[in-house]
């Protein structure tokens, strides 16, 4: 696939890999295993293979422990 190919699709899904400013390490002791799994099938996929990857977590969940809680601000009604 090439780096235009891959640009065109971040772009389609709204994705920004360049701007993530953060890390969070996996605790998971079979992560470095579970991760060259992952990686080989990627870059030495068995014939007519088709990869497909989903995220464990919603959006929300994956924000939720690392944004703090903000307080409800008072609104006001127009009319």
């Amino acid at each position: 696939m090439s780096q235009s190919a891959v640009s065109r699709t971040w772009r389609a899904c709204g994705l920004k890999p360049h701007i993530v400013r953060t890390w969070k390490p996996s605790t998971d002791p079979r992560f470095a295993d579970q991760v060259r799994d992952v990686v080989g099938i990627y870059l030495s996929p068995p014939e007519n293979a088709l990869a497909l990857a989903a995220d464990e977590k919603s959006r929300t969940q994956a924000l939720g422990p690392t944004q703090p809680v903000l307080p409800l601000a008072p609104t006001t009604r127009r009319g």
